[in-house]
């Protein structure tokens, strides 16, 4: 028997070697795995015009976040690095990061207290806040006078249950997309849609038969999200926005993507 004893430590070091390759890619350095690779993999929006949206005719998703995701990955990884992208929808985004699929979300996700529960935020990187969009000869001027209206949501968002919040007696159609919340709105389905402002710029200007009104009733800040636990890849992103601002390379990319939208204050929100 003494002589099997040997087996024994062997045994304990290849369980420990085990549970390490064991590990789930949530659970594993974010960080350490794109120096590894030079890749960071974003969770991009396919579907909100100025924000991330697919080209058709190159397949390539293009947008505000988009930019400040390539920006970002070649500060955090050096200038030869590479931004993957993967397409997500307002309901998939978080348990994409969960599961490992991707290493940060930058997808107009907004911070909320309930969703710092479950992931960790970067500083705001774009002050958003919620709005409307209607048709030009439409009456409704305002959030408070959705009340006996029927007003379109994307499922996954919380400008629902803020609409709720100014306008109790309001009825609430939810879909999947934008793109189906604005086909439903052109339809008349529903009265007006509500999500964030940045959002509803985009899709008045390709609607131009539909406007943004009523101001911004909310404080709607986005940030990127990364999976708890990852404080490396966290301080990095918040490094990289902080020289971003301080270099002049974010006002560059708002300019970019905003200042020709009608009632885009970009001057005034982000200088």
């Amino acid at each position: 028997m003494k002589k099997k004893l040997w087996l024994l430590p062997l045994l304990l070091c290849s369980l420990v070697v085990f549970s390490g390759c064991g590990q789930s890619l949530s659970q594993q350095s974010a960080l350490t795995n794109a120096r590894s690779s030079k890749t960071l993999t974003w969770g991009v929006k396919g579907d909100v015009r100025l924000f991330g949206l697919t080209d058709v005719r190159d397949g390539q998703q293009k947008g505000f976040d988009v930019d400040v995701a390539k920006a970002v990955t070649k500060r955090v990884l050096g200038k030869d690095a590479h931004a993957d992208f993967l397409t997500v929808t307002s309901q998939s985004r978080i348990p994409l990061l969960k599961n490992g699929n991707i290493d940060a979300i930058i997808a107009t996700l907004t911070i909320t207290d309930d969703r710092k529960k479950i992931v960790d935020f970067s500083k705001t990187y774009f002050k958003a806040g919620q709005s409307l969009l209607v048709p030009k000869n439409s009456p409704i001027q305002n959030a408070k006078q959705l009340n006996g209206h029927t007003v379109i949501g994307v499922v996954g968002a919380n400008s629902v249950q803020n609409i709720k919040k100014v306008a109790p007696k309001a009825h609430i159609l939810e879909l999947q997309d934008y793109a189906q919340a604005m086909n439903a709105l052109k339809s008349g389905q529903g009265d007006a849609m509500t999500t964030d402002n940045g959002i509803l710029y985009g899709l008045a200007v390709q609607n131009p038969g539909f406007e943004v009104r009523g101001g911004t009733f909310t404080y709607e800040p986005y940030g990127i999200a990364v999976n708890q636990g990852q404080k490396g890849l966290q301080a990095a992103i918040n490094q990289a926005i902080d020289e971003m601002k301080a270099d002049g390379e974010y006002n560059r990319l708002i300019k970019k993507w905003f200042s020709k939208v009608p009632g885009f204050n970009y001057k005034e929100l982000y200088q």
